[in-house]
């Protein structure tokens, strides 16, 4: 017979410990025994059939007891347990638990980083001297689909958060719904755009519906990752910046609401730059400041006082250097301004986020865009110039820095983790040629309209539109003449196979010339990826934007091409599909070639010199855009996206091509000598 003990059934030593438990509620009091029981029974269940999950908690191997005490909690129902406090204010002051508490975070966006490089971008977060991650939330990329989640892969959110409590760092959650963060549209999904009346970022019935469900599932994933619950996010912050934007004055409050009624328990937080600091306070609420000079730091400190009288100070957004647009030049901070920019935030009491710690990379096409006085669409690379660097290497300002935040903690930080390598491939010349005129037979059947219509609106995708690439439209006319209308980026114009010029946010109109009888007309519409920042959000319907004229008469009976460019468009294109590169290519046109690789896969940069403007694929990986206008000169390609032996390298050019794709070790972000 065999001889059971208690550490051999350590459920049945749990269920009695509850039913001593129930039986001293009923004796107590019945009515707070009927409030507890089903909680009762539920730990009961969990504790039969499952053992503690590895519960987060910053902290090293001297706080492994405090782990377990920790796991623990994220069984046992609140009434059982003690209120863990969480972070609060205390005059001047953060306090965690018992403590007096200084934020020093860092920003990585698990969204543009690749998730095997998690760990070592947040080890290396960490060994610079910081205690807190701070990271977005992009509705956009969860819910490509009204209704159709996404969190796998690259985008599991609780797995980054789950991660950076084990390498011992604490997590602002910035959920949004809008985030900016120079993404498309700054993080709001394209789908929206379908409804003619959005008004985004309101308390418009369209939009907060689907807030709402977006809410419903994402907390649901976030509310078990607090710190009351056991978890690493001791903050989260409602929308962003909103006081820049200003449309509903019920809107904060109404997103404020959405994340309590979902089970959201830290303390809230805004954002704000100095134009809309005072605007975007929120009652309960504690408000922080964006900024990047001593000179706002001053200014902001005396609006905040007066604004929330003495409450402890936060520089959320501290600008570590700035994004880059095609066309212009790459942005540059110095490090010792850097240095002393934060050194005074420090002395000033202030807690601070460095945004961005490690800006990572836009792949796809996922780049948002600005539009104010011109529209300029940011580049494929995040490097911001920012503490580290795209691939994740360190710069001077890691170094100065790392020694500041030493000194503040009196804690020696542990020492940084070892750089990813680098290599230098052989050139890659591509072998096989697929003209777009060719491929559009392999695709799926087009859209016949009376009209042109936007991308969004577009019937594919399970009725959500498309969010990002390219569409084809195609009518044919019999007369030459001035063609014009809205096109919204950039669009490359043909007659029958032959580009004739572009259509722009400046160029509106161009002559058709003179043709003979039956003429396809074709306009191929780059979305080139929407503003994120600004009030013209609602305006961002890319594609043709109503009618096609000729003369001034409008165009009819059109055929339209959805060109999204995903893994699952590519693989249309089977090898019987491709042909050898001919003497005279016909643009645009997909290149295949293969990247050698060796033993051990390693990071590198593709350059593409004397190719003008398109993307790239790796093994399905979609790189980002490239453009000869700079000033980005290579596109960052991820060794743990590369396999020893063949890599299949796709291209997509619009207008030229060149004989080879080289690989170097070193990012290119200068401005090119390439203008287009």
């Amino acid at each position: 017979m065999p001889k059971w003990s208690l550490r051999r059934r350590p459920g049945r030593t749990l269920g009695l410990l509850l039913l001593l438990v129930l039986s001293f509620l009923v004796l107590r009091s019945p009515r707070v025994f009927m409030l507890n029981v089903v909680s009762v029974l539920f730990l009961a269940a969990a504790s039969a059939c499952s053992s503690p999950a590895v519960g987060p908690s910053p902290g090293s191997s001297a706080e492994e007891s405090h782990l377990s005490r920790l796991n623990w909690n994220t069984l046992v129902p609140l009434w059982l347990q003690r209120q863990r406090l969480g972070l609060r204010t205390k005059g001047p002051d953060f306090i965690l638990e018992d403590s007096i508490f200084q934020i020093l975070g860092g920003s990585i966006h698990y969204f543009r980083v690749p998730r095997e490089y998690w760990r070592d971008r947040l080890l290396k977060l960490k060994a610079c001297g910081l205690n807190t991650l701070t990271t977005y939330v992009p509705w956009n990329l969860h819910e490509p689909e009204r209704g159709k989640f996404d969190f796998s892969g690259n985008l599991d959110l609780e797995a980054f958060i789950q991660l950076a409590a084990k390498i011992g760092l604490w997590v602002i959650l910035r959920p949004g719904p809008y985030i900016c963060s120079e993404i498309d549209l700054g993080g709001l999904p394209s789908w929206l755009l379908q409804d003619p009346d959005m008004k985004l970022r309101t308390t418009y019935h369209g939009f907060t519906k689907a807030v709402d469900l977006y809410f419903d599932h994402l907390m649901s994933r976030v509310v078990p990752l607090q710190y009351k619950h056991g978890g690493p996010i001791i903050a989260v912050q409602v929308e962003n910046e909103y006081g820049s934007y200003n449309k509903d004055r019920a809107y904060m409050p109404y997103i404020k609401k959405a994340l309590e009624d979902r089970g959201i328990i830290e303390m809230l937080l805004t954002s704000d730059n100095k134009d809309g600091l005072e605007k975007g306070v929120v009652d309960g609420v504690l408000a922080t400041i964006n900024l990047q000079s001593q000179q706002e730091l001053m200014a902001l400190n005396t609006v905040l006082l007066s604004i929330q009288g003495i409450q402890p100070k936060m520089v959320m957004e501290y600008w570590t250097g700035w994004f880059d647009s095609w066309g212009g030049s790459h942005n540059i901070l110095d490090s010792s301004e850097v240095l002393q920019t934060v050194s005074a935030i420090i002395k000033d009491g202030s807690s601070i986020n460095l945004y961005m710690f490690h800006g990572g990379t836009n792949f796809g096409f996922i780049n948002g865009a600005m539009h104010f006085n011109d529209y300029k669409a940011d580049v494929t690379s995040y490097d911001y110039d920012a503490i580290l660097t795209e691939a994740g290497d360190y710069t001077a300002k890691y170094t100065k820095l790392r020694e500041l935040f030493g000194t503040v903690s009196g804690i020696p930080p542990p020492p940084p983790p070892e750089l990813t390598a680098k290599m230098v491939y052989e050139p890659m010349s591509p072998a096989l040629y697929l003209s777009l005129w060719d491929a559009i037979q392999y695709m799926d059947k087009p859209v016949t309209s009376e009209t042109p219509i936007n991308m969004e609106n577009l019937p594919v995708n399970n009725g959500n539109g498309q969010a990002f690439g390219y569409v084809l439209y195609e009518t044919t006319i019999f007369s030459s003449g001035v063609l014009s209308g809205l096109v919204r980026d950039r669009g490359q114009v043909f007659l029958n196979r032959v580009s004739i010029g572009f259509l722009d946010y400046k160029t509106t109109k161009i002559t058709i010339p003179l043709t003979q009888g039956y003429t396809i007309l074709r306009i191929l519409v780059e979305n080139r990826g929407r503003v994120n920042y600004g009030n013209n959000i609602d305006s961002q319907r890319k594609g043709l934007i109503g009618n096609l004229y000729l003369n001034n008469k409008a165009l009819k009976n059109f055929k339209i091409y959805s060109l999204d460019m995903t893994k699952q468009f590519l693989q249309r294109f089977d090898m019987d599909n491709w042909s050898v590169i001919p003497k005279e290519l016909t643009f645009p046109a997909f290149f295949l070639g293969a990247l050698s690789v060796g033993i051990y896969p390693s990071d590198t940069f593709l350059k593409l010199e004397g190719w003008v403007k398109g993307v790239v694929f790796v093994n399905g990986h979609n790189l980002g855009r490239y453009w000869n206008v700079g000033p980005q000169e290579t596109l960052y390609l991820p060794g743990v996206w590369l396999d020893k032996g063949i890599n299949k390298v796709i291209i997509f050019e619009e207008t030229m091509s060149g004989s080879m794709v080289q690989s170097t070790d070193i990012p290119h972000l200068g401005r090119n000598q390439y203008i287009n």
